[in-house]
């Protein structure tokens, strides 16, 4: 017996409910599986769905209400204006990290003007969001990505060029494939992980139990990347240099502080994101040679 889809969106919606998931999800994926606009899909709520469509939608309001995040489901986010491919192999975009290249952006063309082949390093690119966002925006900047997991990095090479993004990517631990070339970077950035090991048992399954750890905890207190980030920038800045960091909500006057400690020479901003948490740290450095 075929379904309807309202009645496909009413079962959908008391299932998630049931299982503690957003009940909008079902609209969400049903919106997928149709190829419907969500007005189209609205002014059809009375049509029978397509028996191929039902058991696809179906299966996947199952998996969701197993806690597999909608984008894994579905294959893609919206990130920066753009579609993201996105599996288990890579965090899932944020908008908190769009606000990161916001700021990113207009710093650099506060600091630097619209120079010509300036260069920047997005570290731990996984999905590559980061790194061909500020390509597209800003076409005269020389890209260079970074993950330890080539995994990540098959991803972020689809991106760039389902994108039309022409970046290099190299695997490897964080810095360190730069210090041992000698390359040095105008604009470092990077969404690390930063959420402390002990906030696990707290956290969505939806979480937790799909996105990649290596993308997510850091040790006790959440700063284990930005200490050996504090170790590792030195080498590989240009005299006149921006680094700028997403970190987790209350981690950025300890951010600030590992900064002003590596460096003589710097201007630390803490910003908030919309919300009014501290999510972004951003150094203006300058390195006296």
């Amino acid at each position: 017996m075929s379904k309807k889809v309202f009645e496909a969106l009413h079962w959908a919606s008391s299932f998630l409910i049931e299982k503690g998931r957003d009940e909008n999800a079902g609209e969400l994926l049903l919106i997928h599986y149709t190829g419907f606009k969500r007005a189209t899909l609205l002014a059809e709520l009375r049509s029978d769905l397509a028996s191929e469509v039902w058991t696809r939608f179906e299966k996947a309001v199952y998996e969701h209400g197993e806690g597999k995040p909608i984008q894994y489901i579905i294959g893609e986010e919206e990130f920066y204006g753009r579609t993201f491919e996105v599996n288990e192999a890579v965090l899932i975009p944020r908008p908190e990290t769009e606000e990161l290249v916001f700021e990113a952006l207009r710093r650099i063309e506060q600091k630097f003007g619209n120079e010509e082949s300036l260069s920047l390093a997005d570290i731990g690119t996984g999905s590559g969001a980061i790194a061909i966002s500020m390509k597209l925006e800003a076409p005269f900047l020389e890209v260079t990505a970074t993950d330890i997991a080539e995994e990540s990095l098959d991803v972020a090479r689809k991106n760039a060029a389902s994108l039309k993004a022409n970046i290099e990517f190299l695997q490897g631990d964080m810095l360190l494939p730069f210090i041992d070339a000698k390359r040095t970077f105008n604009v470092i950035l990077s969404n690390p992980p930063y959420i402390p090991e002990g906030d696990e048992a707290g956290m969505s399954v939806v979480v937790t139990e799909h996105e990649p750890h290596r993308a997510l905890f850091a040790g006790v207190d959440g700063l284990n990347f930005y200490r050996r980030f504090m170790e590792q920038l030195p080498a590989v800045l240009n005299r006149d240099s921006l680094v700028g960091f997403e970190i987790g909500a209350g981690q950025g006057e300890a951010v600030a502080q590992l900064l002003k400690g590596t460096f003589a020479h710097v201007h630390v901003d803490i910003v908030n994101d919309i919300n009014g948490k501290d999510r972004m740290v951003f150094a203006d450095i300058t390195l006296m040679v």
